[in-house]
């Protein structure tokens, strides 16, 4: 059984409740975290690995209570709640609002905040409604602030908690809105309670070798999926270059557990001359995870 970390809640102000979650923190992770790590790797039955993340019962309770201080803000406590992400429970998309009910907090003196004042005010929604977006707002980093077509602003971050970069489609949060500070679309997919998966990726204590993967993947080819849903095998000739570009944490859905996530040590490796020109190979096991 793979370690499996749930998201306890960090929110919790008492402490004897912070000392209840994180009791049930570890009665509903797997024993297998709590064993000494092996120093050659995950044993053959990959009992350590991937490590997976499910849903937690008291993260959803915090999630509600936000949901509600939402639905108060907009003067609609019962009415539609926005839609959350699967597992993470993090915001999918804001439901309906009426005009003006949801705003960046403001920031500075003039009518319109300048470059500088909304980025502030960026930072600020986000630390106050960092439980439905789900990251530690000192773990979350700006890479594009954009005009769009139609008037309105995006900002777009990218979830950075762990040794490597995340790949897949999860640590993102994009925030739309408009030059009067309205918030037109809210949707994060970032990854809760990151330092107990990072703490149990760390303990895996393995140092995988680019050269194995790539010399892998030089024997037995690259098997991946097209654009048609087609699995295709592809027999790497001497002419394709290949580079082990970087390690990274691949993310996605767990194969066998509908409601949970995998969380995989993959080489970002680059193509050349050939029908793909990423892919993101498992450093432990070889499994291609994903091309690009």
């Amino acid at each position: 059984m793979p370690i499996i970390v749930n998201m306890a809640l960090e929110t919790a102000r008492r402490p004897g409740f912070v000392i209840i979650v994180l009791v049930s923190a570890l009665v509903f992770s797997s024993c297998a975290a709590l064993q000494p790590p092996n120093v050659t790797g995950p044993p053959g039955n990959s009992s350590l690995y991937p490590v997976l993340l499910i849903p937690d019962a008291h993260r959803k309770e915090a999630t509600l209570a936000t949901v509600n201080r939402l639905g108060q803000l907009s003067g609609k406590p019962n009415g539609t709640l926005p839609q959350l992400q699967p597992v993470t429970g993090t915001i999918l998309g804001l439901p309906p609002q009426p005009s003006g009910s949801f705003f960046l907090p403001k920031v500075g003196i003039g009518a319109t905040m300048n470059e500088e004042e909304t980025r502030e005010s960026l930072r600020r929604f986000i630390r106050d409604w960092q439980e439905l977006i789900g990251s530690d707002p000192a773990k979350l980093s700006l890479i594009e602030r954009t005009d769009q077509p139609d008037g309105s602003k995006l900002a777009s971050y990218q979830q950075r908690p762990f040794r490597y970069p995340i790949r897949g489609n999860y640590g993102k949060l994009l925030i739309q809105f408009s030059s009067d500070r309205r918030i037109l679309s809210l949707t994060s997919s970032c990854i809760p309670d990151a330092d107990r998966i990072q703490s149990a990726l760390s303990a895996l204590n393995v140092r995988p070798r680019a050269e194995e993967t790539l010399q892998k993947l030089r024997a037995n080819g690259l098997t991946y999926v097209d654009a048609q849903g087609t699995e295709r095998t592809f027999a790497i000739p001497a002419s394709s270059e290949l580079t082990a570009r970087q390690m990274t944490i691949y993310i996605l859905p767990a194969k066998d557990q509908p409601e949970a996530l995998e969380f995989h040590l993959a080489w970002e490796i680059e193509f050349t001359n050939a029908p793909v020109k990423l892919a993101y190979v498992d450093a432990l096991n070889g499994d291609v995870l994903a091309t690009e």
